[in-house]
């Protein structure tokens, strides 16, 4: 990953709403969710919830797919590992250590 992408998804992940409804769509996996059952899971208003989830969208760190009247969401678990391996990348400057782990933990997404 490139410094750009990488600032645009931590922007991305820097609001509240925005970093819960990662969580929960990392938490959901594959299957991901609709907006309103993550809008309810939020609490939060629809309208809001879109914002929120088109910043996430276009900072590559979401997924969606058009399921008739709905729009279910995905986290993209890629460009996730991607960050954490961006941030990581000369942890420890590079030398094995029990304090750090430089390689993302194996997500079975």
């Amino acid at each position: 990953m490139e410094t750009k992408p990488a600032i645009a998804a931590l922007t991305a992940l820097g609001h509240a709403t925005r970093l819960a409804a990662f969580r929960l769509l990392v938490e959901a996996g594959p299957a991901g969710r609709v907006a309103g059952d993550i809008a309810a899971a939020l609490q939060v208003p629809p309208a809001t919830l879109s914002f929120h989830l088109k910043e996430l969208l276009l900072a590559g760190l979401l997924q969606s797919e058009n399921q008739g009247r709905n729009v279910c969401y995905r986290a993209n678990f890629s460009a996730m590992n991607d960050l954490i391996a961006y941030l990581t990348h000369n942890c420890c400057a590079g030398a094995p250590s029990p304090d750090c782990s430089p390689t993302p933990p194996d997500c079975a997404c």
